[in-house]
């Protein structure tokens, strides 16, 4: 189109749309074409190639670590400390109506820069005390993502939702040329196991079944039959009565034979 610095078709975004659909499940609607040409034309400058449609071509004639980028280019990470609160009241409770000391497995489906998972990680000291016995998987899609989740690191403007008790226990600000920003505390990052895992592929790497799910806002970007496919491979992770806790935008009415709604956006594993 005129005044771009590459040429962009329809043809172009068709082909990203059929991509990222085999390749992460993601169904772009035809609305995204100013995203998608603004997020991949950085690809293009680091790649060095001059029009997308030898950059995706390329992309299809080989298997290596640009497929990475990709994707991680047209992921959308939108997160923040304790987003839908509702979800952690009712996930305090949950661990509380069971004996101290039964041990607890967590999976957090998309950790994205860390805010869910040291969130839910928070939630599982405070419900069971320190000598809480669980574990939780931390997985996304986007690589540089979970790299900046690992860092537990953010600025301290992103942290409004963290009241002041939380903020002594759980965190250490920063000084000097650090001013402004805080560090998740080494003992709350222990708890955490990052992956990256692709929601749509078989190679999940879990071996033993969860207790709770959290997979929020992440079905919204599938189509019906690919929300299917993970449910019904969510529902195989978890044990009988776990509860998954998704997006306030999604509704899995269509599959109550796996999932029967429990709360506002929580759903109990049949």
């Amino acid at each position: 189109m005129h005044g771009r610095e590459f040429a962009w078709e329809d043809a172009d975004f068709d082909r990203v749309q059929s991509m990222i659909y085999r390749r992460a499940g993601i169904s772009l609607h035809d609305g995204k074409h100013a995203m998608v040409y603004s997020r991949l034309s950085r690809r293009l400058r680091e790649t060095g190639y001059q029009s997308f449609r030898d950059y995706l071509s390329w992309l299809e004639s080989t298997d290596g670590s640009e497929w990475q980028e990709f994707v991680n280019a047209l992921t959308t990470n939108l997160t923040s400390f304790f987003r839908e609160q509702h979800h952690f009241d009712i996930f305090a409770d949950y661990l509380k109506s069971k004996p101290a000391a039964t041990p607890w497995r967590v999976w957090c489906s998309a950790a994205s820069t860390g805010e869910e998972p040291y969130s839910i990680v928070m939630t599982l000291l405070e419900a069971l005390g320190p000598d809480a016995k669980f574990s939780l998987m931390a997985s996304d899609i986007d690589s540089k993502v979970l790299s900046s989740a690992k860092q537990g690191v953010y600025r301290l403007d992103g942290l409004k939702g963290i009241d002041s008790g939380r903020m002594q226990r759980f965190f250490l600000k920063g000084k000097g040329g650090n001013e402004g920003m805080a560090m998740v505390k080494p003992e709350l990052r222990k708890h955490v196991e990052f992956l990256n895992v692709n929601l749509i592929r078989d190679d999940w790497p879990f071996k033993e079944p969860f207790d709770a799910v959290f997979c929020r806002n992440v079905m919204i970007y599938f189509d019906a039959p690919t929300q299917r496919k993970v449910l019904e491979r969510i529902h195989k992770v978890m044990k009988p009565g776990a509860l998954l806790f998704v997006g306030h935008a999604e509704n899995f009415s269509d599959s109550r034979d796996l999932f029967v709604l429990k709360g506002k956006t929580v759903y109990e594993r049949r």
